[in-house]
């Protein structure tokens, strides 16, 4: 058996011999993925998730209600006719599901509560995904992402949490 050849001019032997083309390029990308990271700081991707899924989510809530929390027949029907949650009464999940979209997006765009607002943004997510929708788990695993990435790392430095020593 043979052993392995080495590229022409470049040796095994000698530790001091010039890296391979991919190490250069590997470490240029490294500079590039540096400068990437100092320009998006978790501090701004924090801030833009929380603001994308707040809306998406009271948009959603409102939708449900008039005035300030009055649930409408609109809502009441499709929790009746097209929802149908299992273990929850019609009503019960309509309510339920609007004060939701509308408290938790509050609290993610303040910062505040941000992992157990997120949390239960998340479990919303997965009850439509498993009740209600779920051919729609492309939009669901972005909202997913999105969520998991704030309950992995909180809402940044500015958020009320930051601001008021919750983690």
């Amino acid at each position: 058996m043979t052993p392995p050849s080495t590229p022409r001019g470049t040796s095994t032997a000698s530790p001091a011999a010039p890296g391979p083309r991919p190490c250069r390029m590997r470490a240029r990308w490294h500079r590039i993925a540096d400068r990437l990271a100092w320009l998006l700081p978790h501090d701004v991707v924090a801030g833009v998730a929380r603001l994308a899924i707040a809306a998406i989510f009271f948009l959603s809530g409102r939708t449900k209600v008039e005035g300030l929390l009055t649930l409408t027949d609109g809502a009441r029907a499709l929790f009746r006719l097209e929802y149908r949650l299992p273990l929850l009464p019609p009503d019960l999940a309509a309510h339920l599901a609007a004060t939701a979209e509308l408290v938790f997006p509050v609290l993610l765009v303040l910062g505040l509560l941000t992992r157990l607002s997120a949390l239960a943004l998340l479990g919303m997510t997965l009850v439509i995904q498993v009740f209600v929708y779920p051919e729609a788990w492309p939009t669901h695993l972005s909202w997913a992402g999105l969520l998991l990435y704030l309950i992995g790392r909180g809402g940044g430095w500015l958020s009320l949490d930051r601001w008021c020593g919750i983690r």
